[in-house]
């Protein structure tokens, strides 16, 4: 037992990154807001008590979680979004136009407003106005005046769910809403990076430029991304390691073979170390391009790492690496721990690394079975990696992934990808040949992940990932990581245990009976069916709740919305009550507080009564068959709770 303690000490320093996100995650997942003063106070005690190396590992474990946590909480309120008090509609508005994102059938807006216009306190706030059917958009840059809606981001709507309330605040976005009328009131000629972009797109004019080289999410039709998603490729729709991988080994190249060819050069310096310094400057013209995504992000950094380890001698693909590229990430925004692009990057990062730096599987002698064999690997340990995280945010899991991959991805790297990254800097001179041919050979492509995505059971779809069972998945994955082995596999043992323990966490946790929106004006019921039966056969404002709920419990997200329609403004569904008007339950509101068969009484009304204010729900919330409320996060401070 004391060698194979020992053996661990090596491995330490790669366990503080997921101690950090433990403890930034804690924070975000918390019901009550703390203290700035004492956790600032807290944060500092921590960094202290780490600099004194007589303090034992688990204390220093718990000290680093501390700062994590600590880090979360003053990050948030370094932020410090501008909120609205409630919803706008009907508004004349005037700002700046910041950026404007392209989708497949609208275009987004973010615009610049004065913070005060909006209720939304002082200093200047950025909303998101979608557009349609607009023939000429504003540049970036051009103060302007719209006529239109706003929303305030809407909190989750089931505890452990998507908070877009939470997003939003991180993302800098105060409000969501709708442009109806668009005036031009000054037109800037001021330049930045998203003016680059805005003027790429529109010289370029292609769904593929949009998606793979600017980084524009929903440029191609929702249609076809299904598709993607269902043939397992559906992560080429988003910039990261392969993308740079692609562009960050063109890019060093091009330019090896031009430094090559100068002997002035290569007498005095490798030609390998201007070329890997050209090629970066290249990745990060890319990645400003490209959006600044967070997995972006996480690619450029890493890619820096591989960089500055053949450029000094050092080992290029290391845990240790991924480490240090993960706990930058976290230092710049702790929220990046909370989204599925930060999580799905770097559990693949951290298999595969694993996998080539750690297992090191024998290949081939052949050339070609070794390239075979190393891209079924990648495949197959990248989706294992990944397969708890893509089910918790997506709610299905792709069984011929590795079919994809091995067939399309070759097609995305070596002929898309390519012709994309020509034809858009051939567009800025008027030549869109390269982006044609693109488009004709993306057509084809498409037609060959239809056929995957119709095989028998192409999609699986599975049930909730609550929080508890997804710690338990990651456990699982840094037992086989991170655990270094001497006579007995303790590793896999890890792995199997955490594995087993989050699949029983997920089939044994009770699926809700009763739901209910933040503001009551939405409730859903559990049918005899096993059907949810909505109040409301859609509703606008709480669009994302029909589909999160049917998640919830297992119902396919397709099946139609099946609605009640309630007695006289009341309905019962055992002994909850839930009151769709005001008059009922004026009229009503004695006898069933009076009424012991009645548990719970849920009405869109702010009713108070202190005969039963025991019996009143108010808020977001979920009922389990036994009776158990639980109540979805709404005061924390990205919920404007102040």
């Amino acid at each position: 037992m004391r060698d194979w303690l020992d053996n661990q000490y090596q491995n330490l320093f790669l366990y503080v990154p997921f101690l950090l996100a433990g403890g930034g995650a804690l924070y975000f997942a918390h019901n009550i807001e703390p203290n700035f003063i004492t956790v600032f106070v807290g944060f500092c005690l921590a960094f202290i008590g780490l600099c004194f190396r007589k303090v034992p590992i688990p204390l220093r474990a718990i000290l680093v979680m501390v700062i994590g946590f600590c880090w979360a909480v003053m990050f948030t309120d370094i932020v410090d979004t501008p909120q609205m008090r409630r919803n706008i509609f009907d508004q004349h508005l005037v700002g700046t136009v910041q950026n404007i994102d392209h989708t497949f059938d609208k275009s987004r807006i973010y615009l610049n407003v004065n913070a005060a216009d909006i209720n939304a306190g002082n200093g200047t706030a950025t909303i998101r106005l979608t557009v349609k059917d607009n023939p000429k958009l504003p540049s970036i840059g051009d103060k302007i005046r719209v006529t239109g809606g706003l929303f305030r981001p809407a909190p989750a709507y089931a505890p452990e769910t998507f908070d877009y309330a939470r997003w939003a605040y991180f993302n800098g976005i105060t409000a969501t809403g709708y442009a109806n009328e668009i005036t031009i009131l000054e037109q800037s000629r001021h330049s930045n990076i998203n003016t680059l972009r805005n003027y790429l797109h529109n010289r370029s004019n292609s769904a593929l430029a949009d998606t793979l080289v600017l980084g524009y999410k929903s440029a191609i039709p929702k249609s076809d991304n299904e598709i993607w998603v269902a043939s397992g490729i559906g992560h080429v729709w988003s910039i990261s390691g392969f993308h740079m991988t692609l562009v960050g080994g063109w890019l060093f190249l091009i330019f090896y073979t031009i430094f090559r060819a100068i002997p002035y050069l290569v007498c005095r310096v490798p030609a390998k170390i201007p070329a890997m310094g050209c090629a970066w400057l290249g990745l990060m013209g890319y990645l400003f391009i490209s959006g600044v995504d967070v997995a972006t992000v996480r690619a450029f950094l890493m890619t820096t790492l591989v960089f500055l380890a053949f450029a000094v001698g050092r080992s290029a693909i290391s845990l240790r690496n991924i480490a240090i590229a993960f706990i930058c990430i976290f230092a710049l925004n702790p929220h990046y721990v909370m989204q599925a692009g930060f999580q799905l990057s770097f559990a693949a990062v951290f298999g595969l690394v694993w996998l080539y730096s750690v297992v090191k599987p024998k290949m081939p002698q052949n050339r070609l079975l070794k390239i075979i064999y190393a891209c079924i690997l990648t495949s197959i340990v990248a989706t294992l990696f990944t397969m708890p995280f893509v089910a918790m945010h997506f709610g299905a899991i792709q069984i011929y992934g590795l079919v994809g991959n091995l067939v399309l991805l070759p097609i995305f790297s070596f002929v898309i990808m390519p012709l994309v990254m020509i034809g858009v800097c051939g567009a800025v001179m008027g030549i869109h040949a390269p982006l044609v041919w693109a488009d004709y050979v993306y057509a084809y492509t498409l037609e060959m992940a239809k056929h995957i995505a119709e095989l028998p059971y192409a999609s699986i779809s599975v049930p909730h990932i609550p929080n508890a069972a997804i710690v338990c998945m990651i456990l699982a994955m840094m037992s086989v990581v991170l655990i270094r082995t001497i006579k007995i596999k303790i590793n896999w043992i890890g792995l199997a245990v955490f594995t087993l323990i989050g699949i029983a966490i997920v089939y044994t946790n009770p699926k809700p009976i009763f739901l209910a929106t933040y503001d009551n004006e939405l409730v859903a019921f559990m049918g005899d069916d096993g059907l949810l039966r909505f109040n409301k056969s859609r509703a606008s404002n709480h669009y994302f709740a029909f589909d999160t709920w049917k998640q919830l419990v297992g119902q396919d997200i397709n099946t139609p919305n099946k609605r009640y329609k309630h007695d006289k403004g009341i309905f019962r569904y055992g002994d909850i009550v839930y009151v769709q008007r005001f008059m009922p339950l004026m009229n009503n509101i004695e006898s069933l507080c009076s009424d012991d068969s009645v548990r719970y009484i849920v009405s869109y009304m702010d009713i108070k009564s202190e005969k039963c204010k025991n019996k009143i729900l108010r808020g977001g919330f979920v009922i389990f068959p036994d009776g158990h409320v639980k109540y979805t996060q709404t005061q924390r401070q990205w919920h404007n709770y102040k």
